[in-house]
Order: structure tokens, then sequence, then C-alpha cells
């Protein structure tokens, strides 16, 4: 679960470093704008630092409303992702309830929705491994399923929805 989203979680800090990086170009240009106008050095090179630092600064004033947008983007993502997992998990749990699930099968449920093979089960549950089959084989009994991916598929098969496009 860690890896998805990959790159885009690094955006912000990869943003934020590009933005101060520009923001100390754009400062030392025109530091030395300045200087060199206080020294009466009025010329091409005077006018090129300028330009120069205008664009850092533009620069940074983009970057500085990328990364604003990017954060406001990633927030939005999290709320969006925390309602889909607590939605999916009222889902879950009432379907288990019409199910007829007892408090064991619906942890054992859970865990293997998680993706956790029945030894790590047994373990988190303090139980034997054949305790926790057993289970599972009265929980796909209850659920009209024959294992472990069809028991998942059931879950996931509405939020997929009408499929690929093209498939017909």
């Amino acid at each position: 679960m860690a890896a998805r989203g990959g790159g885009f979680r690094h955006k912000p800090a990869a943003l934020a470093a590009f933005v101060l990086v520009q923001s100390l170009a754009a400062v030392f240009f025109l530091g030395d704008v300045v200087a060199d106008y206080l020294a009466g050095q009025l010329g091409f090179h005077l006018w090129f630092e300028l330009l120069v630092a205008l664009a850092l600064a533009l620069g940074v004033m983009f970057g500085a409303i990328t990364l604003r947008q990017t954060l406001e983007e990633m927030r939005m993502q999290d709320i969006a992702l925390a309602s889909a997992r607590g939605a999916l998990g009222d889902v879950i749990a009432a379907q288990f309830t019409q199910w007829g699930l007892t408090p064991a099968e619906r942890d054992v449920g859970f865990l293997a929705l998680k993706g956790l093979d029945v030894a790590e089960i047994a373990e988190v549950r303090g139980a034997a491994s054949g305790t926790v089959r057993a289970q599972l084989t009265r929980i796909y009994a209850k659920a009209g399923v024959t294992g472990r991916a069809q028991f998942a598929a059931w879950f996931v098969e509405d939020l997929l929805g009408e499929g690929l496009e093209g498939q017909g």
C-alpha cells in the first residue's frame, strides 16, 4: 500500500525544494542588480540580470501556486479516500450482518479481505490454522462463494461498475 501513489506523494517536497532554490537564486540576482546599480554599472549586464531576477521571481510565484494546488489536491484525495474507506467498511459490515457471520467470522473475514493468509490470520487472532480454515470455509459458504478470490471479488465487483470501456 505504501507504493501506491508512487512519486505523487513526493511531489510537494520536490516542488518546495525547487521553489526554495529559485527563491535563493532570485534574491542573489536581485542583490547583484542592486549592487551593480549602486556601483554605477548601468548597461546590458545590469538589464540582463534584472530580467533574469524577474523571471526567477515569476518562477517562484508559479512554483508556489503549483505547490499550493498540489497540497490542496492531496488534501482532497485524502478526504475522498477516507470517505471511500469508511463507505467500503460500512458495506462490508452490512454484508457480513446480512450473511449472519459470527463476531469471530467477521474478524476473520476482514483479515482475509485485507490479504492476510491463513497463518497470518491465525497468528493475529491467536487461533489455530485449522480453526481459521474452518471459519473461512463457513464464511465462503454463507457468502455463496467458493474461495478467497470470489469472496474479495464480491465486494470489488460493485466498485468496478460497468467494467472496461470497449467491452461488451
